[in-house]
Parts: structure tokens; sequence; C-alpha cells
């Protein structure tokens, strides 16, 4: 019997170490494909985040921005990391969103004490809460006076429509119809124009 096994053994061992280098090869490229951590892949989209949002509305206002956009999330949601891998770190975006909005990113979870647009202070999740955060990610649009403008909850997976919400709000379309139906309008006469 043992005699067997030790054959056994010397039969399956180029078998067991293929399976190893199979197993490396899947492992790396699992890893490969998932990319950069999050903190990496949204580049240059947010500003820096000095914690007043009082004070980074009238910096919005120096410098001559439509107002603010906070994005909000978790670091365990998979919507929120697809966004920042594959939307908010292509040029295009970042460009159109860099010269209306001051942009930054607030944790739901987070403990972090930040003032909001009254200068009242608390931490990143109650201020979440205040605001009526229930799903991640939530995009939140403030105008320069510190009122909310446009909110769109969920991921947004293609770039037309994230560079499409971006237009809306800085065209301020939001006082003429709600988001989706200027979306509905505007690929309407996009296929019009392609037939």
């Amino acid at each position: 019997m043992i005699a067997f096994r030790k054959e056994l053994r010397f039969v399956f061992r180029p078998y067991r170490e293929a399976a190893s280098l199979i197993l490396v090869f899947l492992l790396l490229g699992v890893a490969w494909a998932e990319g950069p951590p999050p903190s990496e892949t949204s580049g240059d989209f947010f500003d820096l985040f000095m914690g007043d949002l009082g004070e980074e509305l009238q910096t919005a206002r120096d410098e001559g921005k439509k107002g603010i956009l906070l994005f909000f999330e978790i670091d365990s949601c998979p919507f929120c990391i697809r966004m920042k891998r594959r939307l908010l770190s292509r040029p295009e975006v970042q460009e159109l969103f860099g010269k209306a909005f001051l942009r930054y990113s607030v944790d739901v979870e987070g403990d972090v004490e930040i003032t909001d647009f009254q200068g009242k202070t608390m931490r990143q999740k109650d201020f979440s809460l205040d605001h009526r955060v229930r799903g991640t990610p939530t995009m939140i649009f403030y105008d320069l006076e510190g009122k909310e403008v446009t909110r769109y909850v969920g991921a947004i997976d293609r770039v037309d429509d994230l560079l499409l919400l971006g237009e809306y709000v800085t065209e301020e379309v939001y006082r003429k119809m709600p988001f989706v139906r200027y979306k509905r309008l505007h690929r309407k006469t996009k296929n019009s124009h392609e037939q």
C-alpha cells in the first residue's frame, strides 16, 4: 500500500506543479482585472476637502464654479468603486465636472467631523443621514447658496450618462425638468439625428 502511494505521488507530481502554476496565474489575473485600489483610480476627480462646506462654498464662488458636488460612498460599495475606476477617472469627466464644481467625497459611515453649509459641525455619517442619503453611491449637487439642486442615487454605468448629468446641472436644466425626462429627450434627439 505504501509503495502504491509513492507511485501515485510520483505520477501526479508534474500535474500538481502545473495546477499550482495555473492557480498562481489565475490569482494574478484576477488581481490585474480588478485594477488598482479605488483610492488610486479616481485620479484628480475629487478636490481636497478641508472639512468646512461653508468655506468650500465661498471657494466655489471665488473660482467661478456653479456649485459643489458631494459624492456619498462607503469603502465596501462595489458600485462606488466601479464608478470611480471606470468613469470618474476619465479625462472628459474630470474636465467637465472640474470646470463647474468643487467635488468632494463623503463617507456615509465616516466619523470625521465636517461643518455643513449652515455652520453646524457633525460627523460625516450624521451629515449623510441629515441629507437623507440612504444608498451609495449618491451624488448631490448644491448651488452657490448651499441649496440642493439635483440628486442622483445609484451607480451610473456609461460615461455618456454621467456627462449628460453634468451637462444637465451645469446648464441648469433642473429648473425646467427632472433628469429622467432630460435623458429621455436627449436620447430621442440623438436617435433621430442618427437615422
